[in-house]
C-alpha cells in the first residue's frame, strides 16, 4: 500500500516550525512523526503540504492510497487499523479524520460516502507548538519500546553511575564513561555513535539521537530529546531539539523546541514560569495574536537557523521565527519575526543575502549542502513573514 501523511488542520498552529517542514517531519520523543509511522507501518510514506516544500518533500500518488492525518501519533493499534483500510473506509476520532483510503482516479473525497471506522482509545496528538514538549514524556516512552523491543543493548560501561538499568538502552558506537544516568522516572536511550561526556547527570526520560553529544558536566531533567546531531550542555529541562542544534554551553534552556539548525550562545537563558506565575500566552501565527497554553510552564520555540549570542535572555514564553539572528542586552520582545536582525534595542530585517551566506557555512561544517531547494524554502519564509518585520 502507498501511504501520504497530510498536514491536516494544524500547520499554521505549528509555526514557526512548519514553515520549513511539513507536520510529518516534526521531532516529538525518539523519532519524528514520519519514522514512527513508517517504522509501525513497515513502508516509506511521502507527503501532502504546502506547495513552496513540495520539491524538499514530493508525493508520490499511486492507484491505491491510504491518507494519514500526521497531526495523529501512530500506536500499534492504530497503525494496525490504518494498514487494514480498503476502498471507501475511514478512520475518524471525533470529528477529526485519522487516516482514509483514496484512489488516484477520485476528485475529490467525500465522507458521507465513507465507512466511518472510530477509533475510540487514547492516542497521541500535536496540535500545537507546546505539544512537542508537554507531550514527550509520553512519546520517549512509546518510542523507546517501539524501538527496544527483542533488542538487547550494549553493555553500560563500569564507570558509568546508575539506577534501574533495565530502562537503559544504548546503540552501536555510542560513547559514555563516568556520567549519572537515573532511568527510575523514565528510559534513556543512546544512540547510534552518540556521546555523553564525564560528569553529566541525566534523569530520564531522555534521547540522545544519533550522533548528537551531551557535553562535559551537563545536568538534564527529562523528558529531553536531543535530536541527530545535535549537542547540548549546561542545564536542559523538558525541551526538544530538532536535528543539527546547539545549545553546547552553559545556560538554562527549559520547557523549550528549537528547530534545526538552531545555535544558542553561551550563558544564554530562557525564562520557563512568570513572576505572578500565571498561565503563560505564545505568540499564535493563526490568529497574530497570542494565545492561552493553558501551562504555566512554557520556555522558548525556536525555528531553523536561527541563532543568539552569548548571555542572550528569553522571556517566558518566547517565539523566534526562521532564520533570525539575536544579541545584546537586555530581553528581546517575546515574538521575533522571521529573518530579524537584533535585539532588545530593535531589530532590522536580515537580508536573505547574508542569511544564505551564514546557513552555507554552518551546514557545511557538518557535510550537509545548502542547496537551492534550501534556499527557495527560506526565500518564500521571508516573503511570506514580511508583515510581521518592522525595522526599527
Amino acid at each position: 500500500m502507498n501511504y501520504i501523511l497530510f498536514d491536516g488542520t494544524v500547520r499554521n498552529a505549528l509555526l514557526p516550525f512548519t514553515f520549513t517542514r511539513p507536520v510529518a517531519d516534526i521531532r516529538i520523543g525518539i523519532l519524528t512523526i514520519r519514522e514512527k509511522w513508517e517504522n509501525y507501518l513497515g513502508s516509506t510514506t511521502t507527503t501532502v503540504t504546502e506547495e513552496y516544500l513540495q520539491d524538499k518533500f514530493p508525493m508520490v500518488e499511486m492507484e491505491e492510497n491510504v491518507m494519514i492525518n500526521a497531526s495523529f501519533l501512530p500506536n500499534a493499534v492504530l497503525s494496525e487499523m490504518v494498514s487494514n483500510l480498503e476502498v471507501n473506509q475511514a478512520i475518524f476520532k471525533g470529528d477529526e479524520v485519522i487516516a482514509f483510503f483514496t484512489q488516484e482516479s477520485q476528485e475529490e473525497v467525500d465522507f458521507d460516502t465513507y465507512e466511518i471506522l472510530e477509533y475510540s482509545d487514547e492516542v497521541l496528538t500535536v496540535e500545537n507548538t507546546w505539544d512537542i514538549f508537554q507531550k514527550n514524556d509520553a512519546a520517549i516512552r512509546e518510542d523507546f519500546e517501539l524501538l527496544t523491543e527483542d533488542r538487547r543493548s550494549q553493555p553500560i560501561p563500569k564507570s558509568v553511575n546508575v539506577i534501574s538499568p533495565e530502562n537503559i538502552f544504548i546503540e552501536e558506537g555510542a560513547k559514555l564513561e563516568f556520567v549519572t544516568l537515573n532511568a527510575s522516572t523514565g528510559p534513556i536511550y543512546i544512540g547510534k555513535d552518540s556521546e555523553i561526556m564525564e560528569g553529566s547527570v541525566i534523569r530520564g526520560p531522555f534521547a540522545l539521537c544519533e550522533g548528537a553529544q551531551v557535553k562535559l558536566a551537563t545536568k538534564v531533567y527529562g523528558a529531553t530529546t536531543v535530536g541527530p546531531h545535535s549537542r547540548i550542555g549546561g542545564e536542559v529541562n523538558n525541551s526538544v531539539l530538532f536535528a543539527y542544534s546547539n545549545k553546547g554551553h552553559d545556560g538554562f534552556l527549559g520547557n523549550s523546541v528549537l528547530g534545526e539548525w538552531c545555535n544558542i550562545g553561551a550563558d544564554s537563558n530562557n525564562s520557563n514560569l512568570k513572576n505572578n506565575y500565571e498561565e503563560v500566552k505564545l505568540w499564535s501565527y493563526e490568529t497574530e495574536g497570542f494565545a492561552k497554553t493553558g501551562s504555566q510552564f512554557c520556555g522558548l520555540m525556536m525555528g531553523d537557523h536561527s541563532k543568539c549570542g552569548i548571555n542572550t535572555m528569553f522571556n517566558t514564553g518566547t517565539v523566534v521565527g526562521v532564520s533570525t539572528n539575536i544579541f545584546g542586552s537586555g530581553f528581546p520582545r517575546n515574538f521575533v519575526p522571521s529573518f530579524s536582525w537584533g535585539g532588545a534595542s530593535g531589530f532590522s530585517t536580515y537580508i536573505t543575502k547574508k542569511a544564505f551566506e551564514t546557513a552555507r557555512l554552518v551546514m557545511s561544517r557538518r557535510n550537509v549542502e545548502f542547496d537551492e531547494k534550501e534556499q527557495q524554502i527560506l526565500e518564500h519564509v521571508f516573503e511570506e513573514t514580511k508583515k510581521w518585520r518592522k525595522d526599527s
